[in-house]
């Protein structure tokens, strides 16, 4: 670096303009030059009085340096530059101020014109928001690497976004795997729009970002949004948007995005690994419950068939008293119904090994559909039928699916209105799966009720063991597959089971 006196007025003004401190030094530490940021650098920060180039050149650039620890930096770059064993010497220093604790990157070059190394050219940048940026990513890891359930993931992901990057709020929306339609399952800020509107105004955002699987930024009405796609090696899972606040520089935008998607991607994967833990969790209790199940029927079979044995020979010899014979038949028929239930309670507890082989779904439905032809007729139940587009195979055991399909047809069949109509509606699902829909138009399951349907022992029928459903949900899992229910009251409640296809099974 040339003298200040011999430099050109551009290249003065130039270094004068830089937003980095930078000085040049002699072999033993004394400034021989210096850009007018540096000035302001090195009174805020140990040499108060020094204020001007030309107070400062000839000093020792140590007179800045308050504490042993950065002299041996500056002692050891020096040397490591003056001996060429290294081209530049990097390293990041925290800066503390009663207001806030800011970091700085130092980079140290040497002056040598080919033939020795005549002196040093030090530089300094304020790194405080990359340094930040850092500091949150690892804590987001961390944090989301022992989140087990969404509220924790969701916890986690918005406290360390909100200390990453600037803003006032932001969402997260997932993709339904059937519908592809998106949902925001958590929000934080956007306090003047519904969850219907963001999902409607941010749709197209979603998508855009989900089609490139890079980040995307948008200017509107409200501000500055930036969305990163939730993508994992299994998939799709869906979308986060950040509601950003004015940012000053394209550089710090750019940070922003790299930020999020960082974040972005940690948060897919930890709802990923929540839904697997949900879903472990799930199964075991199930299998917990069957196992109960298991044993309480076959402790109730034998006395069971002891007391209706017993009840049989006393109805044969009780004819001629038409009460004792009225209250025999009683016995005998709450006896068949605990045989039913003991029945159901060993079929959940000790299925049968599923037997999965390619077939198609609508084959098992022309089945159930022929065999209970005789209680639609009862009703005066009709079928409106609609096929998918295309067959769709998927890995079945045709028996185990027959069985849900029956135990759905039985219950539509109670709950729709006589002389109605049951729409049994199927077709490919966006992933390539099949999807059945089987709706009745009848009494609308209460709120209150719905979210038990598929419990174990719950049931709102007269004489329902509460164990069809709970059943023929375990049935589809193993399977790789869905069952829900939707009710409303002017829809009737509608049944929906899911197959993924042979492919991704």
């Amino acid at each position: 670096m040339m003298p200040p006196d011999e430099q050109p007025p551009f290249v003065r003004r130039l270094l004068d303009a830089l937003p980095l401190t930078v000085w040049s030094v002699d072999l033993d530490g004394r400034i021989t030059a210096a850009n007018s940021a540096w000035s302001k650098f090195a009174t805020d920060n140990g040499a108060p009085g020094i204020a001007t180039e030309a107070a400062v050149l000839g000093r020792s650039v140590f007179d800045s340096v308050s504490d042993d620890p950065s002299r041996e930096q500056i002692e050891r770059a020096m040397a490591l530059l003056r001996d060429r064993r290294v081209p530049v010497v990097r390293w990041e220093f925290p800066c503390s101020s009663p207001n806030e604790e800011r970091v700085f990157l130092m980079q140290v070059t040497a002056i040598d014109d080919g033939q020795q190394v005549s002196g040093f050219v030090f530089s300094t940048v304020d790194i405080t928001p990359s340094h930040r940026s850092r500091e949150a990513l690892i804590n987001t890891g961390i944090a989301l690497a022992e989140a087990i359930s969404l509220d924790r993931v969701y916890e986690e992901v918005a406290h360390q976004l909100l200390r990453a990057v600037p803003s006032t709020g932001f969402v997260i929306a997932l993709a339904d795997d059937d519908t592809a339609e998106f949902r925001i399952t958590h929000r934080q800020g956007y306090d003047a729009h519904s969850s219907a509107e963001l999902e409607v105004r941010l749709l197209r955002t979603w998508l855009d970002a989900l089609a490139t699987g890079e980040v995307a930024r948008q200017s509107t009405n409200v501000g500055l949004e930036i969305t990163a796609p939730l993508i994992t090696a299994e998939g799709v899972l869906g979308a986060i948007t950040l509601y950003a606040e004015p940012i000053e520089s394209e550089q710090a935008l750019e940070e922003a995005e790299r930020v999020l998607a960082v974040i972005a991607a940690q948060t897919a994967v930890a709802i990923e690994r929540a839904w697997l833990v949900r879903r472990v969790e799930s199964k075991r209790r199930l299998e917990a419950i069957g196992e109960v199940a298991a044993g309480v029927a076959h402790e109730l079979r034998n006395p069971l068939f002891g007391i209706s044995s017993a009840a049989q020979l006393l109805q044969f010899r009780a004819k001629e008293d038409p009460v004792v014979e009225k209250n025999v038949g009683r016995i005998l028929r709450e006896v068949e119904r605990l045989n039913r239930m003991v029945t159901s309670l060993l079929e959940f507890g000790r299925p049968n090994a599923a037997h999965l082989v390619p077939a198609d779904p609508e084959a098992v439905w022309d089945d159930i559909l022929d065999g209970e032809r005789a209680r639609l007729e009862a009703r005066q139940l009709s079928i409106r039928r609609v096929r998918p587009e295309h067959t769709v195979r998927s890995l079945i055991d045709v028996e185990q699916l027959g069985q849900v399909c029956r135990n759905i047809l039985v219950n539509a069949c109670d709950a729709a209105p006589e002389g109605s109509e049951l729409a049994l509606i199927s077709q490919v699902s966006p992933v390539g799966g099949w999807r059945c829909r089987l709706a009745n138009g009848g009494p609308a399951i209460p709120p209150d009720v719905l979210p038990h349907v598929f419990e174990f022992f719950y049931s709102t029928k007269a004489g329902g063991t509460g164990i069809g459903l709970a059943l023929c949900q375990r049935i589809m899992d193993e399977h790789g597959g869905t069952i829900s229910i939707d009710s409303a009251p002017e829809a009737g409640t509608t049944l929906t089971l899911t197959l993924p296809p042979t492919a991704a099974t």
